[in-house]
Protein backbone atom coordinates (compact mmCIF):
# COMPACT_ATOMS: atom_id res chain seq x y z
CA UNK A 1 0.00 0.00 0.00
CA UNK A 2 1.14 3.02 -1.27
CA UNK A 3 0.83 5.35 1.81
CA UNK A 4 3.00 8.60 2.57
CA UNK A 5 1.92 8.92 6.21
CA UNK A 6 4.14 11.17 7.17
CA UNK A 7 2.95 14.12 4.70
CA UNK A 8 -0.53 12.86 3.99
CA UNK A 9 -1.65 13.01 8.12
CA UNK A 10 0.52 16.25 8.75
CA UNK A 11 -0.41 18.90 10.59
CA UNK A 12 -1.08 21.97 9.36
CA UNK A 13 1.60 24.12 10.90
CA UNK A 14 3.93 21.89 10.08
CA UNK A 15 3.01 21.80 6.37
CA UNK A 16 2.41 25.33 5.87
CA UNK A 17 6.29 25.59 7.23
CA UNK A 18 7.36 22.99 4.43
CA UNK A 19 5.30 25.04 1.72
CA UNK A 20 7.00 28.37 2.96
CA UNK A 21 10.43 26.53 2.54
CA UNK A 22 9.84 25.60 -0.61
CA UNK A 23 8.17 28.40 -1.91
CA UNK A 24 10.79 30.33 -1.02
CA UNK A 25 13.59 28.14 -2.97
CA UNK A 26 10.88 27.93 -5.89
CA UNK A 27 10.77 32.05 -6.25
CA UNK A 28 14.31 32.18 -6.06
CA UNK A 29 14.56 29.22 -8.55
CA UNK A 30 12.68 30.76 -11.05
CA UNK A 31 14.05 34.08 -10.76
CA UNK A 32 17.86 32.88 -11.38
CA UNK A 33 16.72 29.91 -14.20
CA UNK A 34 13.81 31.61 -16.58
CA UNK A 35 14.36 34.93 -17.93
CA UNK A 36 10.91 35.69 -17.89
CA UNK A 37 10.51 35.24 -13.79
CA UNK A 38 13.48 37.66 -14.00
CA UNK A 39 11.97 40.34 -15.79
CA UNK A 40 8.26 39.60 -14.12
CA UNK A 41 9.34 39.54 -10.12
CA UNK A 42 11.93 42.49 -11.09
CA UNK A 43 8.91 44.53 -12.45
CA UNK A 44 6.78 43.30 -9.16
CA UNK A 45 9.66 43.67 -6.81
CA UNK A 46 9.66 40.48 -5.48
CA UNK A 47 12.33 38.41 -4.15
CA UNK A 48 12.28 35.57 -2.03
CA UNK A 49 13.70 36.94 0.53
CA UNK A 50 10.84 39.34 0.64
CA UNK A 51 8.57 36.04 1.37
CA UNK A 52 7.83 36.34 4.89
CA UNK A 53 4.83 34.33 4.94
CA UNK A 54 2.43 32.18 2.62
CA UNK A 55 -0.20 35.29 2.33
CA UNK A 56 2.82 37.40 0.89
CA UNK A 57 2.35 34.88 -2.28
CA UNK A 58 -0.43 37.80 -3.56
CA UNK A 59 2.63 39.90 -4.87
CA UNK A 60 3.74 37.54 -7.12
CA UNK A 61 2.42 38.77 -10.69
CA UNK A 62 0.18 35.54 -11.70
CA UNK A 63 1.25 33.23 -14.79
CA UNK A 64 -1.15 32.60 -17.56
CA UNK A 65 -1.38 30.39 -20.37
CA UNK A 66 -0.66 32.71 -22.66
CA UNK A 67 2.36 33.53 -21.31
CA UNK A 68 3.57 29.63 -21.99
CA UNK A 69 2.03 30.40 -25.51
CA UNK A 70 4.22 33.56 -25.88
CA UNK A 71 7.24 31.51 -24.72
CA UNK A 72 6.73 28.25 -27.17
CA UNK A 73 8.24 25.59 -26.76
CA UNK A 74 11.15 25.80 -23.97
CA UNK A 75 11.29 29.16 -23.23
CA UNK A 76 10.10 28.62 -19.60
CA UNK A 77 12.17 25.89 -19.20
CA UNK A 78 14.28 26.13 -16.30
CA UNK A 79 16.85 23.14 -17.21
CA UNK A 80 18.95 22.84 -20.30
CA UNK A 81 17.03 20.07 -22.28
CA UNK A 82 19.54 18.01 -21.76
CA UNK A 83 18.61 17.21 -18.41
CA UNK A 84 14.74 17.20 -19.94
CA UNK A 85 13.70 13.48 -19.96
CA UNK A 86 10.36 14.04 -21.22
CA UNK A 87 8.41 16.50 -22.87
CA UNK A 88 4.51 16.32 -22.96
CA UNK A 89 2.43 19.10 -24.64
CA UNK A 90 -1.33 19.99 -24.78
CA UNK A 91 -3.43 19.44 -27.95
CA UNK A 92 -3.59 23.42 -28.93
CA UNK A 93 -6.84 23.41 -30.54
CA UNK A 94 -6.27 27.31 -29.76
CA UNK A 95 -3.65 27.86 -31.24
CA UNK A 96 0.06 27.03 -30.14
CA UNK A 97 -0.04 24.08 -27.66
CA UNK A 98 1.32 24.81 -24.05
CA UNK A 99 4.55 22.66 -23.99
CA UNK A 100 6.21 21.13 -20.92
CA UNK A 101 9.31 18.98 -19.78
CA UNK A 102 10.20 17.17 -17.25
CA UNK A 103 13.83 16.62 -15.53
CA UNK A 104 13.81 12.55 -13.71
CA UNK A 105 13.15 14.00 -10.34
CA UNK A 106 9.84 15.70 -11.33
CA UNK A 107 9.38 12.30 -13.18
CA UNK A 108 9.49 10.91 -10.10
CA UNK A 109 7.82 12.72 -7.77
CA UNK A 110 4.83 12.89 -10.25
CA UNK A 111 4.44 8.94 -9.68
CA UNK A 112 4.47 9.74 -6.21
CA UNK A 113 1.61 11.94 -6.34
CA UNK A 114 -0.67 9.57 -9.13
CA UNK A 115 0.69 6.52 -6.42
CA UNK A 116 -0.78 8.47 -3.17
CA UNK A 117 -3.91 9.10 -4.99
CA UNK A 118 -4.91 6.13 -6.86
CA UNK A 119 -4.16 4.67 -3.30
CA UNK A 120 -6.58 6.94 -1.63
CA UNK A 121 -9.05 6.10 -4.17
CA UNK A 122 -8.74 2.55 -3.35
CA UNK A 123 -6.19 0.83 -5.78
CA UNK A 124 -4.01 -2.15 -4.85
CA UNK A 125 -1.14 -3.94 -5.87
CA UNK A 126 -4.05 -6.32 -6.69
CA UNK A 127 -5.86 -4.49 -9.19
CA UNK A 128 -5.36 -5.01 -13.28
CA UNK A 129 -6.00 -1.50 -14.28
CA UNK A 130 -6.60 -0.58 -17.98
CA UNK A 131 -5.80 2.97 -19.08
CA UNK A 132 -8.06 4.39 -21.82
CA UNK A 133 -6.73 7.70 -22.08
CA UNK A 134 -4.80 8.35 -25.10
CA UNK A 135 -1.45 8.06 -24.73
CA UNK A 136 1.02 10.49 -26.79
CA UNK A 137 1.73 13.96 -25.93
CA UNK A 138 -1.64 13.73 -23.84
CA UNK A 139 -0.43 13.38 -20.28
CA UNK A 140 -3.12 11.91 -18.56
CA UNK A 141 -1.85 8.53 -20.11
CA UNK A 142 1.56 7.74 -19.41
CA UNK A 143 0.89 9.77 -16.07
CA UNK A 144 -1.68 7.33 -14.26
CA UNK A 145 0.67 4.62 -16.26
CA UNK A 146 3.77 5.41 -13.92
CA UNK A 147 1.93 6.20 -10.69
CA UNK A 148 0.41 2.86 -10.98
CA UNK A 149 2.85 0.66 -11.55
CA UNK A 150 4.91 2.33 -8.34
CA UNK A 151 2.08 0.86 -5.93
CA UNK A 152 2.73 -2.26 -7.82
CA UNK A 153 -1.06 -2.64 -10.39
CA UNK A 154 -1.06 -4.47 -13.35
CA UNK A 155 -1.61 -2.06 -16.16
CA UNK A 156 -2.95 -2.87 -19.32
CA UNK A 157 -1.67 0.31 -21.85
CA UNK A 158 -4.71 0.01 -24.07
CA UNK A 159 -5.06 3.98 -25.12
CA UNK A 160 -8.58 4.94 -26.29
CA UNK A 161 -10.82 4.02 -29.79
CA UNK A 162 -11.10 0.34 -30.82
CA UNK A 163 -13.38 0.24 -28.13
CA UNK A 164 -14.66 -3.67 -29.10
CA UNK A 165 -10.91 -4.72 -29.03
CA UNK A 166 -10.86 -2.85 -25.39
CA UNK A 167 -13.93 -4.87 -24.25
CA UNK A 168 -12.13 -7.69 -25.16
CA UNK A 169 -8.98 -7.07 -23.11
CA UNK A 170 -11.68 -6.35 -20.32
CA UNK A 171 -13.33 -9.33 -20.72
CA UNK A 172 -10.50 -11.77 -20.89
CA UNK A 173 -8.26 -9.99 -18.70
CA UNK A 174 -10.81 -9.78 -15.92
CA UNK A 175 -9.50 -6.21 -15.66
CA UNK A 176 -10.32 -4.27 -12.33
CA UNK A 177 -9.97 -0.42 -12.47
CA UNK A 178 -10.40 1.28 -15.54
CA UNK A 179 -8.85 4.87 -16.12
CA UNK A 180 -11.10 6.67 -18.87
CA UNK A 181 -12.54 9.65 -19.27
CA UNK A 182 -16.41 9.94 -17.53
CA UNK A 183 -18.06 10.16 -21.13
CA UNK A 184 -15.90 7.68 -22.59
CA UNK A 185 -16.61 5.39 -19.86
CA UNK A 186 -20.44 5.81 -20.74
CA UNK A 187 -19.71 4.82 -24.44
CA UNK A 188 -18.00 1.70 -23.51
CA UNK A 189 -20.40 0.43 -21.17
CA UNK A 190 -23.17 1.49 -24.20
CA UNK A 191 -21.03 -0.20 -26.40
CA UNK A 192 -20.69 -3.93 -23.86
CA UNK A 193 -24.38 -3.64 -23.63
CA UNK A 194 -24.53 -3.57 -28.20
CA UNK A 195 -22.20 -6.29 -28.27
CA UNK A 196 -24.49 -8.57 -25.86
CA UNK A 197 -22.35 -10.14 -23.62
CA UNK A 198 -23.55 -10.49 -20.43
CA UNK A 199 -22.29 -7.78 -18.04
CA UNK A 200 -21.22 -11.08 -15.16
CA UNK A 201 -18.42 -11.30 -18.22
CA UNK A 202 -16.71 -7.88 -16.45
CA UNK A 203 -15.23 -7.83 -13.06
CA UNK A 204 -14.58 -3.55 -13.08
CA UNK A 205 -14.72 -2.81 -9.27
CA UNK A 206 -12.84 0.79 -9.81
CA UNK A 207 -13.09 4.03 -11.67
CA UNK A 208 -10.20 6.50 -11.85
CA UNK A 209 -11.78 9.00 -13.70
CA UNK A 210 -10.30 12.35 -14.89
CA UNK A 211 -9.43 14.65 -17.83
CA UNK A 212 -12.97 16.48 -17.49
CA UNK A 213 -15.37 17.45 -15.36
CA UNK A 214 -18.08 14.49 -14.27
CA UNK A 215 -20.80 15.24 -11.99
CA UNK A 216 -22.37 13.53 -9.27
CA UNK A 217 -25.26 12.52 -11.80
CA UNK A 218 -23.07 11.33 -14.33
CA UNK A 219 -21.09 9.47 -11.98
CA UNK A 220 -24.05 7.53 -11.02
CA UNK A 221 -24.88 6.43 -14.42
CA UNK A 222 -21.04 5.61 -14.74
CA UNK A 223 -21.71 3.63 -11.56
CA UNK A 224 -24.72 2.17 -12.55
CA UNK A 225 -23.83 0.98 -16.07
CA UNK A 226 -20.26 -0.64 -14.57
CA UNK A 227 -21.22 -1.80 -11.42
CA UNK A 228 -17.94 0.08 -9.89
CA UNK A 229 -17.04 2.58 -7.75
CA UNK A 230 -16.36 6.12 -9.32
CA UNK A 231 -13.26 7.96 -8.39
CA UNK A 232 -12.26 11.56 -10.17
CA UNK A 233 -9.06 12.84 -10.41
CA UNK A 234 -7.34 16.55 -11.15
CA UNK A 235 -4.36 18.02 -12.86
CA UNK A 236 -3.16 19.52 -16.21
CA UNK A 237 -0.48 19.66 -18.38
CA UNK A 238 0.83 22.43 -17.18
CA UNK A 239 1.28 21.63 -13.13
CA UNK A 240 2.40 17.91 -14.37
CA UNK A 241 -0.54 16.11 -15.43
CA UNK A 242 -2.98 14.54 -13.58
CA UNK A 243 -2.41 13.75 -9.94
CA UNK A 244 -2.22 17.18 -8.40
CA UNK A 245 -5.82 16.34 -6.46
CA UNK A 246 -7.61 13.02 -6.06
CA UNK A 247 -10.62 11.83 -4.29
CA UNK A 248 -10.28 9.16 -1.63
CA UNK A 249 -12.81 6.49 -0.93
CA UNK A 250 -14.55 8.67 0.90
CA UNK A 251 -15.52 10.95 -1.97
CA UNK A 252 -16.07 14.06 -0.16
CA UNK A 253 -13.74 16.57 -1.90
CA UNK A 254 -9.97 16.05 -4.04
CA UNK A 255 -7.23 16.10 -1.76
CA UNK A 256 -4.63 18.09 -3.14
CA UNK A 257 -0.89 17.13 -3.07
CA UNK A 258 0.17 20.16 -0.93
CA UNK A 259 4.19 19.20 -0.33
CA UNK A 260 3.92 19.56 -4.35
CA UNK A 261 1.93 22.55 -4.87
CA UNK A 262 0.15 25.30 -3.25
CA UNK A 263 -3.03 26.03 -3.97
CA UNK A 264 -5.23 29.30 -3.89
CA UNK A 265 -8.68 30.57 -4.53
CA UNK A 266 -9.14 34.16 -5.96
CA UNK A 267 -11.88 36.20 -7.47
CA UNK A 268 -11.13 35.49 -10.96
CA UNK A 269 -12.19 38.95 -12.42
CA UNK A 270 -10.17 41.09 -9.76
CA UNK A 271 -7.68 38.28 -8.39
CA UNK A 272 -8.17 39.38 -4.61
CA UNK A 273 -8.23 36.29 -2.82
CA UNK A 274 -10.69 34.70 -1.05
CA UNK A 275 -11.74 32.64 1.75
CA UNK A 276 -11.58 29.46 2.71
CA UNK A 277 -15.38 27.99 1.20
CA UNK A 278 -16.03 30.72 -0.95
CA UNK A 279 -16.28 29.91 -4.94
CA UNK A 280 -13.51 31.32 -6.96
CA UNK A 281 -10.61 30.38 -9.79
CA UNK A 282 -8.03 28.33 -8.59
CA UNK A 283 -4.19 29.50 -8.97
CA UNK A 284 -1.40 26.60 -8.29
CA UNK A 285 2.35 27.13 -7.56
CA UNK A 286 4.37 24.77 -8.41
CA UNK A 287 7.01 23.69 -5.22
CA UNK A 288 9.05 21.35 -6.50
CA UNK A 289 8.95 20.93 -10.08
CA UNK A 290 12.60 21.45 -12.13
CA UNK A 291 11.70 21.57 -15.48
CA UNK A 292 9.01 23.84 -15.47
CA UNK A 293 8.91 25.52 -12.35
CA UNK A 294 5.31 28.24 -12.26
CA UNK A 295 3.90 31.10 -10.24
CA UNK A 296 0.67 31.46 -9.00
CA UNK A 297 -0.58 29.35 -12.29
CA UNK A 298 -4.10 30.39 -13.38
CA UNK A 299 -6.58 27.25 -14.40
CA UNK A 300 -9.03 29.29 -15.58
CA UNK A 301 -11.03 26.20 -12.87
CA UNK A 302 -13.74 27.42 -10.44
CA UNK A 303 -14.14 25.85 -7.36
CA UNK A 304 -13.55 25.88 -3.44
CA UNK A 305 -11.36 24.53 -0.74
CA UNK A 306 -11.92 22.51 2.42
CA UNK A 307 -9.19 22.99 5.21
CA UNK A 308 -10.94 20.25 7.48
CA UNK A 309 -9.55 17.01 8.04
CA UNK A 310 -11.15 14.19 5.68
CA UNK A 311 -12.77 11.14 7.57
CA UNK A 312 -10.13 9.40 5.84
CA UNK A 313 -7.40 10.36 8.80
CA UNK A 314 -5.76 12.40 5.65
CA UNK A 315 -5.15 15.67 7.10
CA UNK A 316 -4.50 18.15 3.36
CA UNK A 317 -6.74 20.38 1.74
CA UNK A 318 -9.51 19.13 -0.09
CA UNK A 319 -10.54 21.31 -3.23
CA UNK A 320 -14.37 20.61 -4.77
CA UNK A 321 -15.12 19.04 -8.14
CA UNK A 322 -14.61 21.79 -10.60
CA UNK A 323 -17.54 23.44 -11.25
CA UNK A 324 -16.60 24.86 -14.64
CA UNK A 325 -14.25 27.17 -16.38
CA UNK A 326 -14.03 30.52 -16.29
CA UNK A 327 -13.54 30.65 -19.95
CA UNK A 328 -16.28 28.11 -20.64
CA UNK A 329 -18.32 29.52 -18.64
CA UNK A 330 -21.34 30.70 -20.97
CA UNK A 331 -22.91 34.03 -20.53
CA UNK A 332 -26.60 34.06 -21.47
CA UNK A 333 -28.63 37.13 -21.35
CA UNK A 334 -26.54 38.66 -18.49
CA UNK A 335 -26.80 34.89 -16.48
CA UNK A 336 -23.73 33.22 -15.72
CA UNK A 337 -24.38 29.02 -17.32
CA UNK A 338 -22.02 26.28 -16.49
CA UNK A 339 -22.09 23.15 -18.52
CA UNK A 340 -22.08 21.18 -15.51
CA UNK A 341 -24.72 22.90 -14.37
CA UNK A 342 -26.73 21.54 -17.55
CA UNK A 343 -25.39 18.41 -17.27
CA UNK A 344 -26.61 17.67 -13.69
CA UNK A 345 -30.31 18.32 -15.11
CA UNK A 346 -30.42 15.96 -17.96
CA UNK A 347 -28.05 13.15 -16.56
CA UNK A 348 -30.30 10.61 -14.83
CA UNK A 349 -33.58 12.47 -16.33
CA UNK A 350 -35.60 8.88 -17.66
CA UNK A 351 -35.78 8.64 -20.95
CA UNK A 352 -32.70 10.19 -21.93
CA UNK A 353 -29.39 9.18 -22.50
CA UNK A 354 -26.17 11.12 -20.89
CA UNK A 355 -25.00 12.62 -24.02
CA UNK A 356 -25.71 16.08 -24.75
CA UNK A 357 -24.63 19.22 -26.60
CA UNK A 358 -24.70 23.14 -25.86
CA UNK A 359 -25.63 25.48 -29.26
CA UNK A 360 -24.86 28.91 -28.82
CA UNK A 361 -26.01 31.52 -31.41
CA UNK A 362 -26.55 35.11 -31.67
CA UNK A 363 -29.95 36.45 -32.67
CA UNK A 364 -30.40 40.09 -32.83
CA UNK A 365 -28.16 41.30 -30.13
CA UNK A 366 -28.93 38.20 -27.70
CA UNK A 367 -27.14 35.35 -27.08
CA UNK A 368 -29.75 32.09 -26.98
CA UNK A 369 -28.92 28.45 -25.94
CA UNK A 370 -30.36 25.13 -27.50
CA UNK A 371 -29.76 22.34 -25.88
CA UNK A 372 -29.85 18.98 -27.60
CA UNK A 373 -30.60 16.18 -25.67
CA UNK A 374 -30.07 12.37 -26.81
CA UNK A 375 -33.62 9.85 -26.33
CA UNK A 376 -32.44 6.35 -25.23
CA UNK A 377 -35.45 5.21 -27.59
CA UNK A 378 -35.81 6.76 -30.85
CA UNK A 379 -39.92 5.37 -31.25
CA UNK A 380 -40.35 8.18 -28.44
CA UNK A 381 -40.54 10.57 -31.17
CA UNK A 382 -43.46 9.45 -32.67
CA UNK A 383 -45.83 9.78 -29.41
CA UNK A 384 -46.73 13.43 -29.85
CA UNK A 385 -47.94 13.53 -25.92
CA UNK A 386 -45.11 11.72 -24.29
CA UNK A 387 -42.60 13.30 -26.12
CA UNK A 388 -44.16 17.08 -25.29
CA UNK A 389 -44.02 16.09 -21.59
CA UNK A 390 -40.65 15.12 -21.74
CA UNK A 391 -39.93 18.38 -23.52
CA UNK A 392 -41.83 20.32 -20.89
CA UNK A 393 -39.93 18.57 -17.95
CA UNK A 394 -36.61 19.05 -19.36
CA UNK A 395 -37.16 22.94 -20.35
CA UNK A 396 -38.81 23.21 -16.66
CA UNK A 397 -35.99 21.93 -14.66
CA UNK A 398 -33.48 23.88 -17.26
CA UNK A 399 -35.30 27.45 -16.74
CA UNK A 400 -34.73 26.44 -12.54
CA UNK A 401 -31.10 25.19 -12.19
CA UNK A 402 -30.11 28.30 -14.70
CA UNK A 403 -32.64 31.29 -14.13
CA UNK A 404 -33.20 31.12 -17.23
CA UNK A 405 -34.76 30.24 -20.65
CA UNK A 406 -33.52 27.44 -23.39
CA UNK A 407 -34.14 26.06 -26.48
CA UNK A 408 -34.68 22.27 -25.39
CA UNK A 409 -34.58 19.92 -28.65
CA UNK A 410 -34.41 15.93 -28.44
CA UNK A 411 -33.16 13.98 -31.08
CA UNK A 412 -32.34 10.66 -32.05
CA UNK A 413 -29.97 8.21 -30.07
CA UNK A 414 -26.78 8.08 -31.72
CA UNK A 415 -27.27 10.84 -33.59
CA UNK A 416 -24.96 13.08 -31.09
CA UNK A 417 -21.14 12.88 -31.26
CA UNK A 418 -19.26 10.26 -29.09
CA UNK A 419 -15.58 11.08 -27.45
CA UNK A 420 -12.96 9.16 -26.80
CA UNK A 421 -10.92 11.78 -25.61
CA UNK A 422 -12.17 14.72 -23.52
CA UNK A 423 -16.00 15.79 -24.31
CA UNK A 424 -16.63 19.13 -26.06
CA UNK A 425 -20.02 19.47 -26.02
CA UNK A 426 -20.37 23.08 -26.85
CA UNK A 427 -21.17 24.34 -30.37
CA UNK A 428 -20.51 28.05 -30.39
CA UNK A 429 -21.91 29.27 -33.35
CA UNK A 430 -21.97 33.30 -32.56
CA UNK A 431 -19.29 34.00 -35.07
CA UNK A 432 -20.87 32.84 -38.26
CA UNK A 433 -22.44 34.53 -40.41
CA UNK A 434 -26.25 33.73 -41.41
Amino acid sequence: MFFQKEIETMNRKELEALQLERLKWTVDYCYKNVPFYTKKLDEAGVTADKIKSLSDIKYIPPTTKTDLRDNYPFGLFAKPMREIVRIHASSGTTGKPTVVGYTKHDLDLWSDCVARLATAAGATADDIVQISFGYGMFTGALGLHYGLEKIGATVVPNSSGNTEKALMFMRDFKTTALVATPSYALYMAETAKELQYPMSDYHLRLGLFGSEGCTPEMRTQIEKAWGLFATDNYGMSELMGPGVSGECEERDGLHFCEDYFLPEIVNPDTLEPLGEGEDGELLVTTLTKEGLPLLRYRTKDITRLNYQPCKCGRTGVRMDKVKGRSDDMLKIRGVNVFPSQIESVLVGTEKIGPHYQLVVRREGFADTLEVKVELIDGSVLDKYQEIEKLHNLIKHNLQTVLGIQCKVSLVEPKSLERFVGKANRILDLRGEKK
